[in-house]
């Protein structure tokens, strides 16, 4: 078994490097995508890449060991959250180090856990890997979990499946078996303006849109009182949001439109289809009528922006048996934001999440993860790296 000399300051360079990058997902990722390639294929490690449609984005597959069997996927997203609006101290995309703690835009969410495992490749090319372990890299998992969908596609498609997959995302090195799900959406709801003192000439789509919202609000309500309270996740029931709202163009003027952008987070348990079609019957039955009879080009709009599917627990699953074996935890929890891991499990790979940081700093201004998180990912992945040769 080979001996590793990959170190936490190797890790805390790598970190440095990808943090350079500015990978908001509203810009392309292919320069921190094209680096990657180079410095895995330098070492002889074959590389994938699948695109988005306008070839702006992209996402890497690499794999490391025996090309014939699937093997442990080493999981995170390239892109990170914007800092328009935000206050930081120091230059977002310049990583600083301060009292042990690692400062820059994507240090935990979740370039941490990708440059811990990158730092290994040199040291898995000279292992005999008798499992292989792979690299997935993606885009846009910040804006819907986008990007993995057509990576996981290719994967099924053309190799063979995985055992696990390890999501990256920042669990203190804890270990997490299940998330919600989410679906967003935007509803557009169109009236008939005219002048705000002949009401009934027209019809208010923000009206309309205040009595929508309000059946959120009491759905939001009925899920909260049905709420199972041995239910592990917190808040223990699906949650409604509802972020933006606009609409209307003078206070004289009754609206011709307004648009509502919201969504749900679902259990895992929950029919998240059921709850649409819930939502949408609601819309037919009691905001369209009173739009329509003013005009038949009134109404109300619904359409699906994201959807996300949960991660389903199973403490049975490869994924938590081997976190389990290397590391010692006994037992995993669960999370309610949204990660890639529900969409592998769809696809036949069970998954887990655990990474290096605390989500409480992710999307955070001076986001941050400490160095000793850094070094405790580092020594995971020797773990991994040395069970991996022995073909358990």
């Amino acid at each position: 078994m080979a001996q590793s000399d990959v170190t936490t300051e190797a890790c805390v360079a790598l970190l440095d490097r990808l943090v350079a990058f500015d990978t908001t997902s509203a810009k392309s990722n292919l320069a921190l995508i094209d680096d990657v390639r180079g410095q895995l294929e330098a070492l002889g490690i074959a590389t994938r890449l699948t695109f988005n449609d306008e070839k702006t984005k992209a996402n890497l597959w690499a794999t490391i060991g025996p090309q014939d069997k699937g093997g442990i996927v080493l999981s995170g997203h390239t892109d990170v959250v914007p800092v328009a609006g935000q206050k930081w101290t120091s230059d977002p995309f310049k990583m600083v180090e301060r009292d042990g703690l690692l400062y820059g835009r994507g240090t935990a969410d979740m370039k941490g856990f990708i440059a811990c495992a990158l730092a290994y490749g040199a040291d898995m090319t000279k292992r005999d890997l008798k499992t292989p372990i792979h690299f997935a890299l993606s885009y846009d998992e910040e804006v819907g979990c986008i990007g993995v969908k057509g990576l996981i596609a290719d994967m099924a498609e053309n190799l063979p499946l995985p055992r696990a997959v390890i999501v990256g995302e920042p669990t203190s090195m804890q270990l997490i078996g299940g998330n919600k799900g989410g679906r967003s959406f935007t509803a557009i709801v169109r009236g008939v303006p005219g002048h705000s003192s002949e009401p009934g000439r027209g019809a208010n789509a923000i009206m309309a849109a205040a009595r929508f919202i309000t059946y959120i609000e009491d759905l939001q309500q009925e899920f909260c009182d049905n709420a199972d309270p041995d239910c592990p996740f917190d808040p223990p029931y699906t949650t409604f949001d509802l972020g933006l709202v606009n609409g209307g163009t003078a206070g004289n003027i009754i609206p011709g439109e307004c648009q509502i952008t919201w969504g749900f987070r679902m259990l895992p348990d929950d029919d998240s289809d059921a709850i649409e079609a819930r939502i949408r019957a609601y819309a037919e039955a009691h905001i369209d009528p009173p739009l329509k009879k003013i005009s038949a080009d009134a109404g109300i709009e619904i359409i699906r922006r994201v959807d996300t599917p949960p991660l389903r627990p199973d403490t049975t699953s490869p994924a938590e048996q081997i976190i389990r074996h290397l590391t010692g935890l006994n037992q995993s929890g669960v999370v309610s934001y949204g990660t890639e891991a529900g969409h592998f499990q769809n696809a036949g790979v069970p998954g887990v999440i655990f990474g290096p940081g605390s989500i409480q700093q992710a999307h955070q201004p001076d986001e941050f993860i400490a160095v000793e998180q850094i070094d405790k990912c580092r020594k995971f992945i020797g773990q991994l790296l040395d069970w991996a040769e022995t073909g358990a």
